[in-house]
């Protein structure tokens, strides 16, 4: 199982939300380089960054920002946020992102998916933002009426590489993932799935670890990592 600390990025500054609210942000690190630097002294093997921003206006804003991490640490990179047309996909893939994460438009255009998927065969997953079991887009401003568990197969004929569900009511909370959640995504997928939200203690790790023998191979890590209530390099033996 591979852990991926989350570094959100929102004005250039690596902060978290509770339950995806912006109007609810606490600034950790001035420089989120910082922040990486932190969790690759501590073991991470990859890092998952979001550009709040980008997310929440459709197109990249804090590029600079994570262009900076990918040339200043030797860990692959996963990046979302705002990813919505080929060309800023292919703007984060040139770079060098160890993968991209596509939340919105897998939804509203699935035909680009699909030929990112097949220009750039296992760097392309799929985001499933839940909100009481429905997809929430759009930097999660929106959701809609489509159930989370009924967007699998459609991300599976796309041909991405995996699936990252989030618990939006989990996220930034500190309160446990939505392993329920997690299972349903899980038994009815093909692809793996990295699980997002909640994830607060070394007991969440090792509940997710038994997961993996129905498809759960990796877990991001935020809050818990920034407020210490969960140790790293611990998690990591758990992990491997």
């Amino acid at each position: 199982m591979i852990l991926y600390p989350a570094i959100d990025l929102q004005d250039g500054k690596a902060v978290r939300l509770e339950q995806g609210d912006f109007e609810k942000s606490t600034v950790y690190f001035e420089d989120p380089l910082d922040a990486a630097k932190q969790w690759i002294d501590q073991g991470a093997e990859w890092l998952h960054v979001v550009d709040l921003n980008g997310a929440l206006e459709g197109k990249p804003i804090n590029t600079q920002h994570i262009e900076r991490i990918m040339q200043n640490c030797d860990v692959p990179v996963q990046i979302g946020g705002g990813i919505r047309s080929h060309d800023i996909a292919e703007i984060y893939l040139t770079l060098g992102a160890g993968r991209i994460v596509i939340g919105t438009k897998a939804l509203e255009d699935p035909e680009m998916v699909r030929r990112l998927a097949d220009q750039y065969d296992g760097l392309i997953a799929v985001g499933i933002d839940a909100k009481d079991g429905y997809v929430a887009v759009r930097g999660w401003s929106e959701t809609r009426e489509t159930k989370a568990v009924d967007l699998v197969d459609t991300i599976q004929e796309m041909g991405a590489s995996c699936i990252i569900y989030t618990d939006i009511s989990r996220d930034g909370m500190l309160t446990g993932p939505n392993f329920d959640g997690l299972k349903t995504i899980a038994k009815k997928s093909s692809l793996p799935i990295i699980a997002s939200g909640g994830i607060a203690s070394l007991e969440d790790i090792q509940e997710l670890k038994k997961m993996e023998k129905i498809g759960v191979t990796g877990a991001i890590l935020g809050r818990s990592l920034y407020e210490e209530t969960l140790d790293l390099k611990e998690a990591l033996k758990i992990a491997h």
